[in-house]
Order: C-alpha cells, then sequence, then structure tokens
C-alpha cells in the first residue's frame, strides 16, 4: 500500500521550500525601513508606534517561514536584529552616535570572527563557499591529491579567507561612515525614525552592492585556483550536486 500522507494538508512533511530572497528583503528590510520613514509622524503612528510595526514585519516573517517550511530565515533574523537594536537606541534615546557604532559593530565582529577561524581546524570560507552545498568538495579534494596540490591550495584557502575578512571590515567601515552622514537627528523622534529608513535604503546600492561584486570576486578566485591546481571545469565541479537535485 503506498503512503500518500506526506502529499496531504496536515502532514508533519514540511511544505517544499524555494529561496525568495527578493521577498525576504522586501518584507524584512524594505517595508520596515518605509514604515519608519512615512509612518513615524505624530499625526500618524508616532515613533514608537512605527518602530513597533516595523518590528512585526521581519519578526512575522521568520515565524511564519520557520513555522511552514522549517526553514530559520537568516535574512528575516538579520533585519529584525537590525530594528531591534536600532528601535532600543531610538526608544532609550541614547546618542546618535551609538547607532553608527552599531551599525560598524555587526560586520566587523563577523569579519573577525572570519580572521580567527583561520586559527581553527575549520576556517568560515569553507562554510560559506567551500563546502558540499556549493563545490563537489570531494572530487576537488581527490584532483588536489592526486596532483599532489594540496598544501598549495590550503595556501590559497587561506588567502581567500583574509579576502572573504575585508569584505566585511569593507561594510563595518561603509555602514559607520553612511550612519554618521545621514543619521544626525536626536533618536525616537520622527526625524530619527525617517533618517534611519532613508540610511537602510541606501545601505544595499551603496554597501550590499559593492560587497556582492567582491564576494563573487572571491568565488571567482577560488574557481580559478581549482581549475589551475586540478584542471576541473566548473561543471565538472558541481556536476554531481547538480545531478544530486534533479533526482530530489
Amino acid at each position: 500500500m503506498i503512503n500518500t500522507r506526506t502529499n496531504r494538508p496536515g502532514s508533519d512533511q514540511p511544505a517544499a521550500h524555494k529561496p525568495r530572497p527578493l521577498m525576504d528583503l522586501a518584507i524584512s528590510i524594505v517595508i520596515p525601513s518605509l514604515i519608519l520613514m512615512k509612518l513615524s509622524g505624530d499625526d500618524r503612528l508616532g515613533a514608537d508606534g512605527a518602530l513597533l510595526l516595523a518590528l512585526a514585519f521581519p519578526l512575522g516573517w521568520g515565524l511564519f517561514e520557520l513555522a511552514k517550511y522549517r526553514k530559520f530565515n537568516w535574512i528575516a533574523l538579520l533585519g529584525l536584529i537590525s530594528v531591534l537594536l536600532t528601535g532600543g537606541i531610538g526608544l532609550l534615546q541614547l546618542d546618535p552616535q551609538w547607532l553608527a557604532i552599531k551599525e560598524a559593530a555587526i560586520p566587523g565582529v563577523i569579519g573577525i570572527a572570519v580572521l580567527a577561524s583561520t586559527r581553527t581546524r575549520f576556517p568560515l570560507i569553507r562554510t560559506l563557499l567551500y563546502n558540499p552545498k556549493v563545490l563537489n568538495v570531494d572530487k576537488v579534494h581527490e584532483q588536489l591529491e592526486r596532483n599532489g596540490q594540496t598544501a598549495h591550495f590550503e595556501t590559497r584557502l587561506l588567502r581567500a579567507t583574509y579576502f572573504l575578512s575585508a569584505t566585511f571590515f569593507f561594510s563595518s567601515f561603509m555602514n559607520y561612515v553612511l550612519a554618521k552622514w545621514i543619521v544626525n537627528s536626536p533618536a525616537g523622534s520622527e526625524a530619527f525614525n525617517a533618517e534611519l529608513g532613508r540610511m537602510t535604503l541606501l545601505s544595499y546600492p551603496m554597501i550590499a552592492i559593492p560587497s556582492m561584486v567582491m564576494m563573487m570576486a572571491i568565488f571567482y578566485y577560488l574557481w580559478k585556483t581549482i581549475h589551475g591546481l586540478t584542471g576541473l571545469r566548473l561543471e565538472d565541479i558541481i556536476a554531481n550536486h547538480a545531478h544530486t537535485d534533479k533526482q530530489t
């Protein structure tokens, strides 16, 4: 007898999840930013009301994804933490200087963690780029050993880790500059919320896109290293992973 339980509503099996980065960004980042910019006036929701509504979007979206797909949404979490920390600065009416420090601290801490990971057995670049979900690591490792290039590859991988940490330090520096440039009003005021929303929106073309380009450059450097040391083509490296996806 064929068990069709997993295909029926109410099954314990979670629904299939497909990445939706644009929707994630819209709900977790863009909409909260617009709320802070447009609804913080006393004639609308007020600074505190706009902040609570802005928090509801990344929080609600993250809980929805977790409940329906059993997948943790890191973009929603990032949006929630960002709005929550900034909201704390606004509610406590701290000096806007703390906002610039907060904006710089998060990517700065990640950059330090990437550097610190080079002293461990598991550098973070293996988690972010050189991992079985992105590349056919087993095939690459086998070919590296066959060519006697394993040590050379580890040196290049360490260099790529330094490049990766540099992207986070770039983001940290630019976040600080952007926050100091845009947000100057007293925390907790309508003007503060409006400036905060403007800063968040501008951070994507000015920071996120350059950081993404830098990340792609690191991946290209990693690919050229693998190709040069193993002779494998890009389709050879990802072939098994793609084949597995088709079978499932």
